[in-house]
């Protein structure tokens, strides 16, 4: 793997003993290329400590700036966080409304770092369906670090893994009808190229998901593109999340032995 900024960046880290001495347990050449998160724990954080669940949510945002920059100097390629799904306008208003505020001022504040980092924002999901004000942030993020050519950060805001297919799936027939091409055509590749994570080509199949506060489903996120990737349950919450926790999980990745539904040569 071409690391990015190879022993330079990893340096970094043996600055800070605790994780310093996690890293040098990981295998540099094997760093998972994509990570896909499922940032879930926010709300019972928040309840532990006699808040209000907003207060979660506030609090892991400063998570999601400590991974995303962990990750991009462990060598990831493209981190995607599952960050507001199609089912989650079913929450109280207040909070909705709270989740759809975050990213207008979260940007403002860690974009300068991105560029910085030379992280490249995209995003996925029913896009033109979320508020006005917060689909012009996340559009300014993309705009402001199009140029960026390091790891890809990938919000999954308004997503559900089932209705990409359903779009998949309707868009594809349109084609059928209008005899651009045939249903027989039809295979693994092309569906794929129809799915919103297409853009990230080579990458667009996590090779590990984690999932943290110790729930065990993928609750509708990315439903084809995990269909070979190594599963990580973490108990601890999002907000307590920490680049040390990413560490330790992508050493516990390092263990796997991926063999795609073939056998291990030897």
């Amino acid at each position: 793997m071409n690391f990015s900024g190879g022993e330079l960046l990893f340096s970094k880290f043996i600055k800070n003993n605790n994780l310093g001495k996690i890293v040098q347990k990981m295998d540099k050449e094997r760093v998972p290329q994509h990570i896909a998160i499922i940032m879930d724990g926010n709300g019972r954080w928040a309840q532990k400590r006699h808040l209000p669940r907003i207060a979660g949510h506030k609090t892991a945002l400063t998570t999601v700036k400590e991974v995303t920059k962990a990750a991009s100097n462990f060598g990831v390629k493209v981190l995607t966080l599952y960050t507001f799904s199609t089912e989650n306008w079913k929450r109280p208003k207040k909070e909705v409304e709270f989740l759809m505020s975050l990213p207008i001022t979260f940007f403002d504040t860690f974009v300068p770092e991105l560029i910085e980092n030379n992280i490249q924002v995209t995003a996925m999901g029913e896009l033109s369906e979320l508020p006005t004000e917060t689909l012009a942030a996340v559009n300014r993020a993309i705009t402001q670090t199009s140029h960026c050519t390091g790891m890809i950060l990938n919000f999954a805001i308004n997503y559900g893994g089932r209705d990409e297919i359903v779009t998949a799936v309707r868009n594809l027939a349109a084609k059928v009808e209008k005899k651009e091409l045939t249903a027989d055509s039809i295979d693994e590749s092309m569906i794929s190229d129809a799915l919103m994570t297409s853009n990230l080509k080579k990458f667009a199949n996590p090779d590990l998901l984690i999932r943290t506060s110790g729930e065990q489903r993928i609750s509708n996120f990315l439903l084809w593109q995990l269909a070979y990737s190594e599963f990580i349950f973490s108990d601890v919450l999002w907000p307590d999340y920490t680049p040390e926790d990413l560490c330790e999980n992508i050493i516990e990745y390092q263990k796997r032995d991926r063999r795609f539904g073939g056998l291990k040569k030897g």
